[in-house]
């Protein structure tokens, strides 16, 4: 079973005390089964966002830790900062990663307020999807007066959710704490090219869902308009799920919007980047660049690089790396300091603390080719057909972005850059494949070294290699059927494509074809003996086709070829 995962994301209240920050997010690390992944500091904000990720009963447990060491060594009464805030702990919010509901993820955050409450002596609120009435979703709700309106805590109408309903000692020091439970928000800045915290936050205004209170004359200082039931009316900004003010950075000596998307569906980080730049523009301001504060999923970023590749008529087919890279200039996002994606995105850090035996599509060349030649019986040819497989669908994907961008071709741009995107999957599947193909092995190895000295560890063992096995026999077919599958690419780049790259489209072929042959053969000794017939006759019979359709298909591409090179 795949282990379950959740992030929490706890904001404290400092941000420019190195040694203690460093002190309060270690607590973390002494949590087996805890990877701390990020800490970014704010010396103008003096709030430090922490990230770490793992299994639901640990991180709560080192939430909680991280709540008891900031309430120890952060003295709300003397504490200021750009950022709303009311507690050494402000928020402390957990978000499903994966394997897991957000409706799984709520008893959790419960369970910590609950705790931080009776253990720790600090009051707070549950909020977002954690919040256990309607108006205590919104955080900003929950904050409001911030830590200086924390007499509040003693009216019946703002009685928090756990902890002492009364503004003691304790909490003069601790302030309040927000635990909630959410989906992913991306924490956004955007930089701007002026002083003006005023100028930005008109801006924000202009951007933010909730908008602008409605006033008459003057729109800052002017009356406000009222609702029927006595509430303000107000201006709606123009992006949902996106809440903001502007605020004046020192460290940068500019102004900035801070953006929180709560909802990155609805509102992707490139659409609030450009509709920042155009507000901006509308009031004489220039938008220098931008500032994730925490972390991201990958799908951030290459969506933002789709997005601004369509604007440029470019292909879409590019590798991931690539795509960061046109996401990060787009955007600005090195503006202020470096943009490293290994210490930014998610998927990657939490990759790296899954990292076990490297794999084998991580070598250099020169060390897939040795690990091949060594002693060790996998890599075999079930992997180096998958590799083979790659390179094809890799050539193909080749020829369609060079076709994308021939000149005078830019009106097919659209046609190539769906054929590279194509590509681009098929190379991935079978990247993925070549360490699957070896994994398949080392199961049945795993199987036959099993114990069998009893009838029940014989049964054991023999339906473990009779899974093992067929797992053996599938890995490879699936790596024929995606080989296969590559020639619809590498037939279409032949036909259609950049003729000055006809022949690398035809290399594409051989090596698909190969893929799918040498699939075929480790198909069909691993079914050669296997016990279900009926399966085993099914499965031949699909070889018998797959070797059929790629030496056609091959043969018919070879022909083209010759023709087009004589």
């Amino acid at each position: 079973m795949q282990r379950q995962l959740i992030e929490c994301v706890p904001n404290i209240s400092e941000g420019r005390d190195e040694d203690k920050i460093r002190i309060i997010s270690s607590v973390v690390e002494t949590v087996d089964g805890v990877k701390l992944l990020d800490v970014d500091p704010g010396k103008s904000t003096n709030r430090t966002v922490i990230t770490f990720v793992g299994e639901p009963e640990p991180v709560i447990d080192a939430a909680f830790l991280l709540v008891k060491k900031a309430a120890e060594l952060i003295d709300m009464s003397k504490h200021s900062g750009e950022h709303p805030r009311m507690g050494a702990t402000d928020v402390c919010p957990l978000i499903p990663v994966s394997n897991i509901t957000m409706e799984e993820v709520i008893p959790y955050a419960h369970r910590l307020g609950e705790r931080i409450g009776k253990e720790l002596g600090i009051p707070g609120y549950f909020y977002e999807s954690a919040a256990k009435s309607p108006e205590r979703k919104n955080l900003a709700h929950c904050r409001k007066g911030e830590y200086e309106g924390l007499k509040k805590l003693s009216d019946p109408k703002w009685k928090p959710d756990f902890g002492p309903a009364e503004f003691n000692d304790r909490a003069r020091t601790t302030g309040a704490t927000a635990v909630g439970a959410r989906d992913f928000l991306v924490a956004y800045n955007v930089n701007l090219n002026t002083t003006s915290t005023r100028r930005a936050n008109a801006i924000a205004f202009d951007i933010r869902e909730a908008g602008r209170l409605m006033r008459d004359g003057d729109p800052l200082t002017g009356k406000k308009i009222l609702d029927e039931n006595g509430e303000p009316k107000r201006v709606p900004g123009t992006l949902k799920c996106v809440k903001g003010i502007g605020w004046y950075i020192e460290e940068y000596g500019i102004a900035q919007l801070s953006l929180n998307l709560t909802n990155i569906s609805v509102t992707p980080v490139h659409v609030a980047f450009d509709e920042a730049e155009a507000k901006a523009r509308e009031r004489g301001i220039r938008v220098t660049g931008s500032e994730v504060v925490g972390l991201v999923p990958l799908k951030v970023l290459t969506e933002a690089a789709d997005h601004y590749l369509t604007r440029q008529n470019r292909s879409l087919g590019i590798p991931v790396d690539e795509k960061i890279k046109i996401a990060v200039k787009s955007m600005g996002l090195d503006d202020l300091a470096p943009f490293n994606p290994r210490e930014k995105v998610i998927e990657y850090l939490i990759a790296d603390m899954d990292k076990g035996t490297p794999k084998l599509i991580d070598l250099t060349l020169t060390a897939f080719a040795n690990e091949t030649a060594s002693e060790s019986p996998a890599p075999g040819g079930g992997s180096i057909s998958a590799y083979c497989g790659a390179l094809g669908a890799a050539l193909g994907t080749m020829v369609a972005n060079l076709s994308a961008h021939k000149r005078g071709w830019d009106d097919r741009w659209e046609e190539f850059s769906k054929w590279a995107e194509r590509g681009l999957d098929f190379q991935q599947q079978l990247l993925a494949l070549v360490d699957e193909d070896t994994a398949a092995f080392n199961r049945i190895i795993d199987a036959v070294r099993m114990p069998k000295g009893t009838d029940d560890e014989k049964a054991v063992r023999a339906q473990a290699m009779h899974d093992a096995t067929k797992y053996a026999i599938e890995v490879p077919l699936k790596v024929a059927r995606t080989c296969l599958a590559t020639m619809d690419v590498l037939e279409q780049m032949v036909s259609e494509g950049n003729p000055n790259s006809v022949t690398d489209a035809g290399v594409g072929t051989l090596c698909a074809r190969t893929g799918v042959l040498g699939a075929v053969m480790n198909a069909k000794i691993n079914v050669k003996d296997f016990d279900d017939e009926a399966y085993k006759n099914a499965v031949l019979a699909e070889c018998n086709k797959l070797i059929e359709e790629a030496e056609t298909r091959e043969a018919a591409v070879r022909v083209k070829v010759d023709a087009l090179t004589h």
